[in-house]
C-alpha cells in the first residue's frame, strides 16, 4: 500500500532543524540516492506500534512517519509512504531497493543488504505468559519443551533465532498475530515488544489472564536504514537522525502520540 504525501514546510523552520548538519553538496548527493525514482519512498511498518499505526482515517501516523516527512522534506523530495504489516516484509523491500528508506532493528543478519544510521529510539523485547505458568523469569524460557511464538523476520526472531539452544520457535506471520497465535496453538511463550504485549493483554484480557515476565531479553535499537550502497544517504541520514535526538524532535514525537516506555539514545 502506497501513500503520496505533499507538505509544505517553511524554509526558515527547516533551515533551522536540518540544514546546519549539512553542506548542501551532501544533501545534493543524499537526495540524488534517495530520491532516484522522482520521490522518497519510506517503509512504514504496521507490525511494531511504537514506530506507526493507522490513525482513525487509516492513514500512517507514528514517530517513523514524522521523521519521513522531515527527511523528505529537508531533501526536497516528495515523500511516498509504502505500508507493511511486518519487519520482515520491509527488510526484503529495502534490501531490494524497492523503498529508498526503512525504519527497522539493526540487527547484522539485515547487515548484508542494508546500511544503517545510529539508534533514533532503544525499545524492548518482552516475554508473555498465561498467569498460571510456571514460568517467573526470562532465563527460564530456554528449555527443552517451551515453544516460542515470535513474528517472522522481526528483529527478536532473528536474535532469539541465534540464541534460544533448547526452546522451539514457532513464527506468526506478523508480529501483531504473536499474541493470538500463542492462544491459539496452545504455546508456552509469546515474545515481542514490550508495548504491543501489554496491549495484546488488555485486548484479550477476557480470553486468557496473562502476564509478562519482568524485566527483558534484549533491547531493540532502531535506526533507518537503506539499500547496500548508498553512502551519501546513509550519511546525510546519520546526521539527520542526530539532529533529530538533539533537538528534541523524536522526544516529542513519542509523546504527541501517545507511546511510553521507549527511549531515546544520547
Amino acid at each position: 500500500m502506497t501513500m503520496m504525501i505533499r507538505r509544505r514546510f517553511t524554509a526558515g523552520a527547516l533551515a533551522a532543524l536540518l540544514v546546519p548538519r549539512a553542506r548542501a553538496a551532501d544533501t545534493a548527493r543524499a537526495a540524488a540516492e534517495l530520491g532516484s525514482s522522482g520521490r522518497l519512498r519510506a517503509a512504514i511498518n504496521f507490525g511494531n506500534p511504537i514506530l506507526a499505526t493507522r490513525g482513525a482515517d487509516g492513514k500512517p501516523q507514528g514517530l517513523s512517519v514524522d521523521l519521513a516527512r522531515m527527511a523528505a522534506a529537508g531533501l526536497g523530495l516528495e515523500l511516498e509512504l509504502v505500508t507493511f504489516d511486518s519487519a520482515g516484509q520491509v527488510v526484503e523491500a529495502a534490501t531490494a531497493a524497492r523503498v529508498d528508506m526503512a525504519f527497522v532493528a539493526i540487527d547484522p543478519q539485515r547487515g548484508a543488504g542494508l546500511d544503517y544510521t545510529p539508534p533514533y529510539v532503544i525499545i524492548e523485547g518482552a516475554y508473555l505468559v498465561r498467569a498460571d505458568s510456571p514460568l517467573q523469569r526470562n532465563e527460564q524460557v530456554d528449555r527443552a519443551g517451551i515453544r516460542v511464538a515470535v513474528g517472522r523476520g522481526s528483529a527478536y526472531d532473528l536474535f532469539l533465532g541465534r540464541t534460544l539452544k533448547a526452546a522451539t520457535l514457532v513464527r506468526a506471520p506478523t508480529s501483531p498475530l504473536v499474541t493470538d497465535t500463542f492462544l491459539a496453538e496452545g504455546l508456552d511463550v509469546a515474545a515481542g515488544v514490550r508495548q504491543q504485549l501489554e496491549a495484546d493483554a488488555r485486548r484479550l484480557a477476557d480470553r486468557a489472564a496473562l502476564r509478562l515476565l519482568p524485566g527483558r531479553f534484549m533491547e531493540i535499537d532502531q535506526a533507518i536504514a537503506v539499500p547496500k550502497g548508498r553512502a551519501a544517504a546513509q550519511a546525510w541520514l546519520a546526521g539527520f537522525v542526530e539532529q533529530m535526538k538533539l533537538s528534541n524532535f523524536v522526544a516529542l514525537s513519542l509523546r504527541r502520540h501517545g507511546v511510553e516506555g521507549a527511549t531515546v539514545p544520547p
